[in-house]
């Protein structure tokens, strides 16, 4: 350990270390680049890629999230924009749930897919495009629809669910897990120019007042269609929303509901029982 601080610190510049040498020092010391950047975060340090996180996560902060785990159900629309924001946010384990392959219709708005990928698994998708932006992120790919039956095994571990699921159904099964398990969700929901953010804290059945009115059937998403700019950007609140529970920041969307209005570019909050 020794011999890999010294040679961290000779390769540190303005405090941060570059990826080529990040990834020498996993080489040279038979460890994993997740290792490696625990250990330089573990320095005071800060991996080069992070710099520009600083002042919205200090290196204090780039350490809790290198050390959480988050689980994003569905890596879809808003999944795949999520995981790859949470990897670019440098969130050290990410379990990607998905059962689909990429179809035809996913290329207008899925950020995982390309027509080569046709026919691939989402989650295994989600695995390889992290590992080529941010190999430090551990993603568990996972190739299974959930259900209240796995629901234990999918979040295991995870400080923070994401609801990227695109069945009302799934959603409500999701939001019960997660209070059984004493987990926060983060809700995102898209359709047409439209979406909606809310964050479930343990105990609260927030995402069950959201749908109180629905009985079955498909989302209103089915009608309105999904265009390439709104999984993006509700998967932004939802990133950020991640992000402020993992620092245990002020301020997340407990008790509210966020509308978003991208055609007449207006947003909304409405309060919701606990």
């Amino acid at each position: 350990m020794d011999e890999l601080n010294n040679f961290l610190e000779a390769h540190t510049e303005m405090g941060l270390i570059g990826w080529v040498h990040q990834a020498e020092a996993a080489r040279r010391f038979g460890i994993t680049v997740h290792q490696a950047e625990r250990a330089i975060l573990e320095m005071g340090l800060l991996p080069a890629r992070y710099q520009r996180n600083c002042g919205t996560a200090s290196v204090e902060g780039q350490l809790v999230l290198h050390g959480s785990r988050v689980a994003v159900i569905g890596c879809g629309g808003l999944g795949g924009y999520v995981v790859e924001q949470l990897a670019r946010l440098g969130v050290g384990t990410i379990v990607a749930v998905d059962p689909d392959v990429f179809e035809e219709h996913n290329l207008n708005r899925q950020l995982l897919s390309s027509i080569e990928g046709l026919g691939a698994p989402k989650a295994a998708a989600a695995a390889q495009r992290v590992a080529a932006i941010n190999p430090a992120v551990t993603v568990v790919p996972v190739q299974d629809a959930f259900c209240p039956e796995n629901a234990s095994v999918l979040l295991a571990g995870s400080r923070v669910a994401v609801d990227a699921l695109d069945s009302v159904q799934t959603r409500l099964e999701l939001a019960d897990a997660c209070n059984r398990l004493q987990l926060p969700l983060v809700h995102g929901a898209i359709a047409g120019w439209y979406g909606q953010v809310a964050t479930q804290l343990p105990g609260h059945a927030t995402v069950r007042h959201i749908y109180s009115s629905w009985t079955s059937g498909a989302g209103v998403e089915r009608e309105l269609g999904n265009p390439s700019f709104t999984p993006a950007a509700v998967a932004g609140v939802q990133t950020a929303e991640v992000c402020k529970l993992l620092l245990g920041l002020e301020h997340p969307l407990s008790g509210r509901k966020l509308l978003l209005d991208l055609l007449h570019m207006d947003m909304d909050h409405f309060t919701l029982p606990a």
